[in-house]
């Protein structure tokens, strides 16, 4: 489909009150890799809303830019979201973008940024789980039988194994998020030979 059309469509959509990620997902379902990025589904979808009626491009002043386009838009996008952990700079050598475009284009057209992954507890199986909210249950059933005393009277305690080393850095576990993506998660693991197990326990009795 040509970019008017595909606009037309955004438009269309738009006049039956979806939202701009479901216009997205349905142009996906529908083209395939021929389907525009978000940011541009989101951008025309915003256009349409305010009133705005033509599908074609608006006549600008001055020197037209060459990188922003929608093409190289869907090139980094694609480069991007085939590795998280990519690097500006290698997004440029592999576009053939330069480093600056590459710069906005991930700030300004597909509202990315890099962030840390969150550290989180070991995966737990589904009878962990289960375990864990009996256990939590059985507490609070005791906590509500006796409010005054159950908190002195409770003692927890936790344990982790302290590695003598870490293979992975917070800042090589650095990825790129989009505007509405989860904060990305790494579990916990064994990776060392060399480690030390803590033990920690608490009560509010002195």
């Amino acid at each position: 489909m040509e970019k008017n059309e595909i606009r037309a469509v955004i438009k269309y959509l738009c006049l039956k009150k979806m939202s701009s990620k479901d216009i997205h997902s349905d142009l996906v379902e529908t083209l395939g890799d021929s389907a525009p990025p978000y940011s541009t589904v989101a951008r025309w979808a915003k256009e349409f809303k305010l009133g705005r009626t033509s599908t074609e491009d608006e006549h600008r002043e001055g020197r037209p830019s060459t990188s922003l386009t929608e093409d190289n838009v869907k090139k980094v996008e694609d480069v991007v979201l085939a590795d998280r952990r990519i690097t500006i700079r290698h997004v440029a050598e592999v576009t053939g973008i330069s480093y600056g475009s590459v710069q906005r284009i991930l700030a300004n057209e597909l509202h990315m940024k890099k962030v840390s992954a969150r550290w989180v507890p070991r995966m737990l199986t589904d009878e962990q789980k289960k375990n864990r909210v009996d256990i939590s249950r059985i507490n609070l059933e005791k906590f509500q039988a006796d409010q005054e005393n159950f908190l002195f009277r409770f003692v927890t305690m936790d344990k982790t194994w302290i590695h003598h080393i870490d293979p992975e850095t917070k800042q090589k576990s650095i990825t790129w998020k989009g505007a509405s993506s989860p904060t990305p998660k790494k579990f916990k693991v064994s990776s060392s030979a060399g480690k030390v197990m803590a033990s920690v326990f608490g009560t509010l009795k002195a």
